[in-house]
């Protein structure tokens, strides 16, 4: 029987605003040991943000960490999925759209996140990207 994402994914994923600098993200990530921040705007999902993000559309562009917002350079094209959802689907949307995160929601309100790291871990413990997921964080 397809697992459920509800068994895979992250909890209460970090959310924050639209209008949170990029300096205030990547200190969010470096104290959470996460890769990734969930932004709202108006109470409702407006996009997400990865540690790449930051580098690539803020820091490689010259732009200064704390004068430069999360709406600025979140990923707004959002594909998500249910709790309800299983493995399969979000292997299969990984794969069709080249994502290695999805926000997992519920009644309209954010409540996990499924990384391809996740699914490693679950679907093959034995692969090398399932040895680095579940390594514990460089310090």
């Amino acid at each position: 029987m397809p697992t459920q994402i509800r068994e895979i994914m992250t909890r209460d994923p970090i959310i924050m605003q639209a209008s949170d600098t990029v300096a205030e993200a990547a200190r969010m990530m470096r104290d959470k040991d996460i890769g990734d921040v969930i932004v709202y705007q108006n109470k409702q999902l407006c996009g997400i943000v990865t540690d790449r993000d930051l580098t690539v559309r803020a820091l490689s562009e010259g732009q200064h960490p704390a004068g430069v917002t999360l709406e600025s350079v979140c990923s707004r094209e959002i594909t998500a999925l249910s709790p309800n959802d299983t493995t399969d689907t979000a292997v299969r949307l990984m794969r069709e759209k080249a994502l290695r995160r999805l926000p997992v929601v519920e009644n309209g309100k954010v409540v996990g996140i499924v990384s391809l790291g996740d699914l490693a871990v679950f679907l093959d413990r034995k692969s090398v990207l399932a040895d680095i997921s579940a390594a514990a964080a460089n310090h």
